[in-house]
């Protein structure tokens, strides 16, 4: 069960490093994550801010999953 869940938070932490980094290329071409000065709108920011949480947690599940495939 513990390599079942190791290889779940690995798949997770690929799924998050291969999704959001293309989805934040997608949002900053948005014509609404600058305004008229060019400036990073509130909409920037927020999806910047999930991205990173994103990332973080990816990093997090990768960790946590090499630490336990690990110390089996």
């Amino acid at each position: 069960m513990q390599i079942l869940l190791a290889v779940l938070l690995l798949l997770n932490a690929v799924f998050n490093v291969v999704v959001w980094p293309r989805f934040f290329t997608r949002v900053a071409k948005d014509a609404r994550a600058r305004d008229a000065a060019g400036k990073p709108t509130a909409f920037l920011i927020v999806h910047a801010v999930l991205i990173g949480i994103a990332l973080l947690l990816a990093l997090v599940s990768a960790i946590a999953g090499v630490w336990a495939l690990v110390t089996i």
